[in-house]
């Protein structure tokens, strides 16, 4: 017999026999406290399941309506623009409507107003492009490639070679970017 087979005939227990209530409550005691504690972690796994699944649930909402925000902001983002731009379109409508009002009696008197009222427009026109950040690049001195276009280059004993010699289209910025450049001749 073996050692092993000695002990457990002293002991009068097998190995791997679990014991009966009789021999020791404290096994059953044991296995209930796993069987809750085990109960409360399947609650708690489910309660943060449904945690995870609201907060998911609360984050696609929320990216679904930046992305909603974020298209409505983007179709509408000139409208303060536009509203500002009606006021000039409305000058020029009155204009319009002045000169087919006009006759060979008042002829005169309605081109003195008109030129007051495209004027007006034009500085109209002005105000609301600064307004919105749009500004006309200046076409003095030295050319600059960052701002002016040089269409063409002209003798000139007036200039030095690479300065503006004469703008022939304006150009505009908005904000720091060039919208169009100025179309300029440059001196030789």
């Amino acid at each position: 017999m073996s050692d092993k087979q000695q002990e457990e005939e002293l002991s009068g227990e097998k190995v791997g026999e679990q014991p009966t209530d009789s021999e020791g409550g404290e096994g059953d005691k044991s296995q209930n406290d796993l069987s809750s504690r085990l109960e409360e972690m399947e609650q708690e796994i489910a309660e943060w399941k449904d945690k995870y699944l609201r907060a998911h649930a609360d984050f696609e909402n929320t990216k679904k309506r930046l992305e909603k925000d974020k298209s409505t902001a983007v179709s509408y983002a000139n409208e303060s623009f536009a509203m500002d731009i009606l006021a000039v379109l409305d000058s020029f409508e009155q204009a319009l409507a002045s000169i087919e009002g006009a006759d060979e009696a008042n002829a005169s008197e309605v081109l003195e107003k008109m030129k007051e009222g495209v004027y007006l427009t034009y500085e109209q026109l002005k105000k609301v492009l600064e307004k919105n950040y749009i500004k006309e690049i200046s076409c003095e001195g030295t050319f600059d490639p960052n701002l002016h276009q040089a269409v063409m280059q002209v003798e000139s004993d007036e200039h030095e070679s690479g300065q503006i010699v004469q703008t022939l289209q304006k150009g505009y910025t908005i904000k720091d970017r060039v919208l169009r450049p100025s179309m300029v001749s440059t001196s030789k």
